[in-house]
Formats: structure tokens, C-alpha cells, sequence
């Protein structure tokens, strides 16, 4: 017996202004959903009679509307009653959230509200939950954001829509070796200062290896205190990563500086991947200034 064809998966991501919903959408990105942004009702309406097709195959689809959309809260629940989900696996997910919580963050970005017009934030805000009343009750899933942070957002959709763990995204790491005579690289999440370790650089046989070669790692090799700094870096390291991805953060970037960036830190890079890879956590390496 054949198995059943399955069918693509769409989620419709609606509700009020300044719920969330761009965030939301970059967490269907990171599921590796197809996300489409503001996309207008007349579009909506053909692209739900042939959504796979329209994205080239991809079967699991985001689509972001709300009411920049002209005839947004007359249209929309009409065209949804045509949708055949024999066919589609549709979810109308409805985000919102308190009238406080949306007056605060119209006014920490200092955007009005797309209702507004010549009145105030909240003017807009209550025009707009009473025009999405209906499309709200209706909705297969309403998320409250009022107290989330955008780590709880992130969980929560994890949560619904990535309900096998080995499907959650996982967290890039990255260990940047650098010089500081050079600047502190940009996004760096943790830094650590290696030019407490004895510098290879005043070792005249030593000067033009790096901390990629064999002679470098002899020498750092030789020194108690190197292999110790590592062992105590690796374990606050094995520490702090499940937390960090509790967070459900997309990339750590580790910063581990020494003067130049072509020996100690290096070398350290190097060997905090190798540690963090044994104990199950995939990094990569990065260094920045090894050339100069």
C-alpha cells in the first residue's frame, strides 16, 4: 500500500500591530520555513490555491499579512473559507498584546500605529483589535506577547512548530582568535584576554611561526599554565553553552584575544574546538588577524 501523499504546511501569521510578528517570521526562517512578509490580499488569494509551486517546492511556508493590507479584516476571513484544507495544512496563527505593552513599544520605536491616522498610538491600537475581533476568534492559535521576551517568542514556536527536537536549529559557534592592537571583533558574545600567557612572539626562533604550527604549540605546550587556562575555559564554556541555547540563540560568537592574533590566540582557538567538539558542542574557527 502506498504511503499518503503529505501536504505542504502554511502557516498564516496575522494579529495586532507591534505583537511580533517580524520576529516571529525570522523564527519560521530559522525552522526553515519559506517566509513571505506583508504579502497583499489579491497575491494571497492565488498564492494559496498553489503555494508549493509558487516557492519552487518548498512545503512548508510562512506568510505574514496583517492590516497594511487594504480590506484587510473584510477580506481575509472570506478568502480563508475557501482554502480546501484537504489540501493544505493551514494554521492561523494570531499574535497580540496588551494595549499597555503596544503603547510601550510604538513609543520605544517611535513609529505610529499604522491606524492611528491624527490620533494617538492607543487610538490606533483599539481601532485595530476591534476590526480583528472576528479573525481572531477564529484563529487555530493566538499567542499573547505581552510578557515575552523574544527568547520566550522563539521557545514558543519552537514548541508548536518544531515538535521534534532534532528539527530545533542549532546553535552556530564560533571561535575568533584576534589581536587586540587590531580592535575587538564586531558581535563578539564572550571575549577572553589570553595576553596573560607567555608570548611566543619574544622567542626569536618562534616570531614568524603561527599558532596553526608545530613549533607553537610545543612551546605553549611547556607552559603549566596554558593547558590549565584551557581546561578552565573549556569547562565554563561546556557551562554556559546549554544555557545560551535554552535562549534559543542562532550563533555565539567567542572572541579570544592576545596581542598580535597569530600565536596565543590562535593556538587556544584551536584548541577549545577540539574540547568543545569532544564534548558534542560543533564550533568553528575563525582567525581574523593571523595574517597581519
Amino acid at each position: 500500500m502506498s504511503e499518503p501523499e503529505s501536504r505542504p504546511s502554511l502557516v498564516l501569521v496575522t494579529g495586532l500591530s507591534g505583537s511580533g510578528k517580524s520576529s516571529v517570521a525570522k523564527c519560521f526562517e530559522d525552522l526553515g520555513y519559506y517566509v513571505v512578509d506583508n504579502m497583499p490580499l489579491p497575491l494571497l488569494r492565488a498564492f494559496l490555491d498553489d503555494p508549493v509551486t509558487l516557492v519552487e517546492g518548498r512545503e512548508q511556508i510562512a506568510v505574514v499579512t496583517d492590516v497594511r493590507a487594504p480590506r484587510f479584516a473584510e477580506e481575509l476571513p472570506a478568502l480563508l473559507a475557501e482554502v480546501d484544507r484537504k489540501d493544505l495544512d493551514l494554521t492561523l496563527l494570531f499574535l497580540e498584546a496588551s494595549d499597555e505593552a503596544l503603547v510601550r513599544r510604538f513609543s520605544e520605536t517611535r513609529r505610529p500605529h499604522p491606524l492611528a491616522g491624527q490620533g494617538t498610538a492607543i487610538d490606533g491600537i483599539q481601532r485595530e483589535r476591534r476590526m480583528l475581533s472576528d479573525l481572531r476568534r477564529s484563529s487555530d492559535m493566538v499567542i499573547d506577547t505581552s510578557e515575552y521576551s523574544i527568547h520566550q517568542v522563539r521557545s514558543h514556536i519552537y514548541r508548536e512548530f518544531a515538535p521534534e527536537a532534532e528539527d530545533e536549529p542549532t546553535m552556530a559557534v564560533s571561535l575568533v582568535s584576534f589581536g587586540f592592537k587590531f580592535g575587538i571583533p564586531y558581535g563578539t558574545d564572550l571575549l577572553f584576554d589570553v595576553r596573560c600567557l607567555p608570548n611566543p612572539h619574544f622567542v626569536p626562533s618562534l616570531k614568524e611561526h603561527t599558532g596553526l604550527e608545530e613549533p607553537i604549540r610545543e612551546f605553549l605546550a611547556e607552559q603549566p599554565e596554558v593547558g590549565e587556562l584551557e581546561v578552565r575555559l573549556a569547562d565554563l564554556l561546556t557551562f554556559l553553552l546549554p544555557l545560551y541555547k535554552r535562549e534559543n540563540r542562532s550563533y555565539l560568537s567567542i572572541a579570544i584575544g592576545c596581542t598580535g592574533g597569530r600565536h596565543r590566540s590562535v593556538a587556544m582557538a584551536e584548541a577549545l574546538k577540539s574540547r568543545l567538539e569532544a564534548a558534542g558542542w560543533p564550533a568553528r574557527t575563525v582567525h581574523r588577524d593571523i595574517g597581519r
